[in-house]
């Protein structure tokens, strides 16, 4: 790569500078020094220098990775199980951590290196239009981006709704408030804050999202033991349900599914919220997030699969009532468990709706008038609403969304999460094929790769099963 940086009469590459005089090698290191100022300092896109600015601390990163990993959809983790069983679920939660906090480990590395190099990478866009190429950058990263994104947007809205509807129930258990009504309440939830102007600014939301992770996981592990101690403790199984068809496929669905729930796909945009430099900064901050996630993913899946075994729902709140709607655990512990949820998902959303907001902030905004000026404001307030509107509509039809979301994961997450930082670390610093590194990234791809088209198959596969139960505004 190309790098301008002076040192003892030598470039870092290592090409013979010719000094022809005191003033020529002032000039030089001026230069120099000009070009390691920080990227934001030259940025002229209102969307990365007011969303993306860069004023946070290792500690803000590791909430902002927190919140976007260790999120709800863990409480699906159980029902991964379903299609594993004990042995197989544990060693796929366990390689999924173990891989993911390698390959995130590996993107930071990059975007250290090429920080100092002079030049700061703070959209994933930016770094893959570098390294694989412009026409990969725009026809495929950055539309496989955007969908993961508003994916998790239109999931979080849902799953809110269904968390609000349950609170709803306990208290009126004959009401008749719809669930898209509930959706819709959600969505509003995030359209209010949503106008938090950037990523930095979600950083004490972000604090409380991972309390509230914690406290969820908590309450989910005390209501496992307790409904398995109780008098309605449900018979458990944990034979691998189906035929041998089904249990092939099973298994891959299994697989995406808790690929997915490792997957984040935004770790170019975390990182760029950290004030330069931020060198070891993003490890300290994966970190903080790694250890909230094995202390939240493998407490709840255990429980959850121990106290159901293959009866593990999607969601294991459900599991937590019985057909006639009485809850199996107290029902304050109920209503405070989905409250948590509640108050997580809303932060979630507003996270993986940062790199849509930056688009749009880069389109529509005029760094001359300011963050907060009129001209700013106005055009941020419209286009944020209706971008809300969007995934808040979509979750309301289609409340079956949980289906396609697992397509989602295993076509967008696996590549994203579990190839892509491979593939980007292997170029970016042509790693020979001599090395070792080279072939465990290399095992990896192809592993992946693998794990990533039998789930689309299987997902695929799924939604065409359940398809004869899908129902516009469903109040499911």
């Amino acid at each position: 790569m190309e790098n301008n940086y002076v040192v003892n009469g030598m470039n870092i590459e290592g090409r013979k500078v010719v000094d022809s005089g005191i003033a020529k090698s002032s000039t030089r290191l001026e230069n120099s020094i000009e070009s390691f100022q920080p990227a934001e300092s030259k940025i002229d896109d209102a969307g990365a220098l007011f969303v993306l600015e860069s004023k946070g601390t290792w500690v803000h990163a590791g909430y902002h990775l927190t919140t976007s990993i260790a999120q709800p959809s863990l409480l699906s983790l159980p029902f991964a199980f379903v299609g594993l069983g004990w042995g197989p679920g544990i060693l796929g939660l366990i390689t999924g951590a173990a891989v993911t906090f390698y390959a995130y480990y590996l993107l930071s590395r990059i975007l250290e290196d090429s920080e100092t190099r002079g030049h700061r990478y703070i959209r994933f866009r930016d770094l893959s239009r570098d390294v694989l190429g412009p026409a990969w950058s725009r026809l495929v990263i950055l539309p496989f981006q955007l969908t993961l994104c508003v994916g998790a947007v239109i999931g979080a809205v849902l799953l809110g709704g269904q968390s609000l509807k349950i609170v709803y129930l306990q208290y009126f258990p004959n009401g008749s408030l719809q669930l898209y009504q509930f959706i819709i309440i959600s969505g509003a939830a995030m359209l209010f804050l949503s106008q938090l102007p950037s990523f930095h600014s979600l950083r004490y939301m972000n604090l409380v999202s991972l309390v509230t992770c914690l406290g969820y996981s908590i309450c989910v592990v005390s209501s496992a033991i307790y409904i398995v101690h109780s008098k309605q403790a449900p018979k458990r199984d944990y034979s691998l349900p189906y035929g041998p068809s089904n249990k092939f496929f099973n298994v891959f669905t299994s697989l995406s599914l808790i690929a997915t729930n490792y997957g984040n796909g935004i770790i170019p945009e975390i990182q760029a919220t950290i004030a330069p430099p931020t060198s070891q900064k993003m490890l300290k901050g994966l970190i903080i997030c790694y250890i909230i996630v094995v202390s939240t993913y493998f407490p709840v899946t255990v429980s959850g699969y121990w106290a159901f075994g293959n009866h593990a729902s999607g969601n294991i709140f459900i599991n937590f009532i019985t057909v006639h709607g009485v809850p199996l655990i107290p029902k304050w512990l109920l209503i405070l468990s989905n409250a948590l949820v509640i108050v997580q998902l809303i932060a979630v959303a507003l996270v993986y709706s940062q790199p849509t907001f930056e688009i749009i902030e880069g389109r529509s905004s005029n760094i001359k008038y300011g963050k907060y000026g009129l001209r700013n404001l106005l055009p941020r307030l419209l286009l944020r609403t209706l971008f809300v509107a969007f995934p808040t509509l979509v979750a309301a039809m289609l409340p079956f969304f949980g289906d396609i979301y697992a397509f989602l994961g295993a076509f967008f997450c696996i590549p994203f999460d579990f190839i892509l930082p491979m593939v980007f670390y292997s170029k970016y610093f042509k790693l020979s094929t001599r090395s070792v590194m080279f072939w465990i990234n290399a095992s990896i791809i192809i592993v992946f790769t693998i794990v990533g088209l039998l789930g689309c198959i299987s997902t695929i596969r799924q939604i065409i099963l359940d398809a004869k139960m899908y129902k516009l505004f469903a109040n499911v």
